[in-house]
């Protein structure tokens, strides 16, 4: 696992710490990790703060997204596909999406190389936290 995953799994326990979701995502420029954020939907009673948006809104105005690369442990929705394509984001790297699809093809279909490292780790966290709270997930996907 390399470390900018590894710091988007850490961003996930910290939100699960919180009560959350285990969601976590990290942006990384030049080598470097600029932003880092995780799901606070329910921390912050806001459906919007997914962890590819906390991340992205931590990471503030950084110009060009072209030479960034986002790591998220979930394969990112279509909401957070939105923000990757509508800033530019060139390269995704998704813990799983075994346990959500996402929107992959959406994402490469506007030109962003999305790569699917199939994580255990990430898996095995969002089984877990599937299996102790199946209504926050349903709410969380939108499939109440």
């Amino acid at each position: 696992m390399d470390s900018f995953m590894q710091a988007a799994i850490d961003e996930a326990k910290q939100g699960r710490k919180e009560g959350g979701i285990p969601i976590g995502s990290v942006l990384v420029k030049d080598g470097k990790i600029i932003g880092r954020g995780h799901n606070k939907r329910v921390q912050d009673g806001d459906p919007i703060t997914h962890a590819e948006i906390d991340c992205l809104r931590n990471a503030g105005r950084v110009g060009q997204y072209k030479d960034t690369v986002l790591y998220s442990t979930l394969m990112p929705c279509y909401l957070c596909a939105g923000a990757v394509v509508q800033f530019g984001i060139k390269k995704v790297y998704a813990g799983e999406n075994e346990t959500f699809s996402g929107a992959k093809e959406f994402m490469e279909s506007h030109g962003v190389s999305v790569i699917n490292i199939d994580s255990e780790e990430c898996k095995e966290m969002m089984r877990t936290f599937i299996a102790e709270n199946p209504a926050l997930w349903n709410e969380d996907i939108g499939e109440l």
